[in-house]
């Protein structure tokens, strides 16, 4: 059964559930006015049992004495007459007889009742017929007082039981038609109600077929059926997004993947082209050195890219980062120390955003990172700006943030390539860069650190001309 029951639609079973009920509730209340008028029915034919005793019983032992006509009677009243001092006699109208039959008096006990409050019981039809209402009384001699037998009276209950036949067939042609309203009614409220659930299911399909931009349809949160569009909404908002990310992921790898190859393959050929060549001979001695030096040179080239590509993978994994107070102004001077000594030629200065005297300003950011932030940016400005070119380190504060510029005086780059400056292995000039030995991956390495903090890192034009590199770190206290 309950297996039969999981095979019926949700809906159906609601239905189902909803026409029993009413049906239980309408059978319930028909039994109960049943069960009422029934009573109501008795106790009518009782009280007229009742007030109608003491005349029958009159009129009947006058029937007795000879001195009435037994058509004086109620023509629906059936009346045995018994006793010690009574001939035992039966009155009743032909008629009566043949309309109601007769009631079986056989397994009646004739209780003698009071005739002021007789007990009135049901007794069957001898033929069958309806029954009947019978009250048992006394009957006294009319000189002495005395006891002289019992008087039964009886009324048939065929009226009674019209009454009900007329009522209940009634009731049950209107249960039925309720039931039947009640259930076509129930079908569309269900159908209706549960129109959202099919929604989510068409959306829940579209999906599982891989459109994962599918929503379902929102709905006031203060139904269950709302309530859960809204969370499914919610679900499949994250899990597009987490699919979005690990798809821009798995892109970004290929990419990554396939840039490292093409930039390894240039120093990996180098290498081996020297090495066949000493193998077969082709270096003649006196270039030998030469010959080493460039090996040694790309084999430097292979060993700061994979370097530089381990730093970016393990900045991705987001490893922790050992956070602290660290003094922006500090470490932008010991940056133009190192960039006076690469290149005397160049004036170089740390001053503030808007001021030409650098203030003390504070970063919560790991310094090993900050360091490495600026050897980069150091690096950039050297190998892409000619020999002598102004550098100037700027710091200072911008809200919530620290900031710290490079901004340099060379040539600068297009707007179309400031917008994929920071991509990785980007290069403005491919080929200068790879002769510079630049691996692509510097400022990538710059705004991916910038991010693991919290800041940013971006590109602008330096007034004049050049290039200036942002970068915001979150501002901390000494």
């Amino acid at each position: 059964m309950r297996e039969r029951l999981r095979d019926i639609p949700l809906a159906g079973r609601l239905v189902i559930a909803f026409v029993g009920l009413l049906t239980l509730g309408l059978t319930t209340g028909t039994l109960a006015m049943t069960l009422i008028l029934q009573f109501r029915l008795y106790s009518q034919v009782d009280d007229q049992l009742r007030s109608s005793a003491a005349i029958l019983a009159d009129a009947a032992l006058e029937e007795i004495a000879g001195d009435r006509d037994s058509t004086a009677l109620p023509s629906d009243y059936y009346v045995v007459v018994q006793g010690r001092l009574l001939d035992s006699q039966v009155l009743a109208l032909p008629s009566t007889v043949d309309e109601y039959g007769a009631p079986d008096l056989g397994r009646y006990s004739f209780p003698l009742s009071s005739l002021e409050d007789p007990t009135p019981t049901t007794v069957p039809n001898s033929e069958g017929g309806p029954l009947w209402r019978v009250i048992t009384i006394p009957v006294y001699e009319r000189t002495s007082g005395a006891v002289a037998g019992s008087m039964t009276i009886g009324l048939p209950l065929k009226g009674v039981s019209q009454t009900m036949s007329a009522f209940l067939s009634r009731v049950l042609l209107v249960d039925t038609a309720i039931v039947l309203l009640g259930a076509v009614l129930a079908y569309l409220l269900v159908h209706r109600s549960l129109r959202p659930l099919r929604e989510i299911e068409a959306t829940a399909g579209a999906i599982a077929a891989g459109d994962l931009s599918q929503r379902i349809p929102p709905g006031p949160t203060s139904t269950e059926v709302g309530s859960l569009a809204h969370s499914l909404n919610v679900m499949l908002t994250t899990i597009e997004n987490s699919f979005a990310a690990q798809r821009a992921s798995e892109e970004r790898m290929r990419r990554f993947v396939s840039d490292a190859s093409h930039e390894l393959r240039t120093p990996l050929a180098t290498v081996r082209g020297y090495g066949e060549l000493y193998r077969l001979g082709g270096i003649p001695e006196g270039e030998l050195p030469g010959a080493m030096q460039r090996i040694e040179s790309e084999a430097n080239r292979m060993a700061s890219l994979v370097a530089d590509m381990l730093q970016l993978a393990r900045l991705d994994e987001g490893r922790p980062l050992d956070l602290g107070a660290v003094e922006l102004t500090h470490l932008a001077a010991d940056a133009a120390a190192n960039l006076r000594v690469l290149d005397p030629t160049r004036p170089v200065q740390v001053v503030g955003l808007t001021t030409t005297r650098a203030p003390r300003v504070i970063a919560f950011a790991d310094e090993e990172r900050v360091r490495q932030i600026l050897s980069n940016l150091t690096e950039n400005a050297l190998t892409h700006t000619p020999a002598g070119t102004p550098v100037e380190f700027a710091v200072g504060s911008d809200g919530p943030f620290a900031v710290l510029e490079v901004r340099d005086h060379g040539p600068g780059v297009s707007p179309e390539d400031a917008a994929h400056i920071f991509g990785r292995f980007f290069r403005v000039d491919t080929s200068r860069s790879r002769a510079s030995g630049g691996t692509g991956l510097g400022l990538a390495i710059v705004a991916a650190v910038a991010a693991a903090h919290g800041g940013s890192a971006s590109a602008a034009e330096t007034p004049g001309g050049g290039l200036t590199i942002r970068v915001t770190l979150p501002a901390g206290e000494d």
